[in-house]
């Protein structure tokens, strides 16, 4: 597969993420829906040690509205992806984070994507604005 444009330098936060012995599919490679999974890892993790973000209490949380990836190689098991991520865009009540996969020591990432999280209000579900806790350590990653 061709590799994507992006390098490791365009990316403001990085985590490692296991791959996981379930990832793998009969082809021999993580399956592509497991790519969601680190998409939203990697951001709710950033946001729970970094905001304050409480899942199971928060009285307003990220909901996602809408995803996106796009495969450049694959990743394996056992593998450790570096995650990275940016946003490109921040409104009043929505971020879009730019997310890349990188295989260690790569320089280009094996997957990139998008990953729009609309904060709400737990009760109601209705949009709401970012709350400045989260807003803070949302800044810094703003492109």
């Amino acid at each position: 597969m061709a590799h994507s444009n992006e390098v490791r330098g365009n990316y403001r936060h990085f985590a490692s993420i296991p791959t996981r012995w379930k990832d793998v599919d009969v082809y021999g490679h993580v399956n592509n829906v497991e790519y969601y999974s680190y998409f939203d890892t990697l951001l709710s993790g950033y946001l729970v040690t970094e905001a304050g973000l409480e899942p199971e209490r928060s009285p307003i949380i990220g909901v996602c509205a809408e995803s996106t990836c796009r495969f450049h190689d694959s990743f394996g098991f056992p593998e450790a992806i570096e995650a990275a991520m940016r946003i490109g865009v921040m409104s009043t009540r929505a971020v879009t984070y730019e997310i890349g996969l990188f295989k260690e020591d790569h320089e280009h990432p094996a997957a990139t994507g998008t990953f729009v999280e609309v904060f709400v209000d737990r009760e109601t579900m209705t949009p709401v604005p970012i709350p400045e806790p989260f807003r803070k350590v949302l800044e810094p990653l703003l492109v």
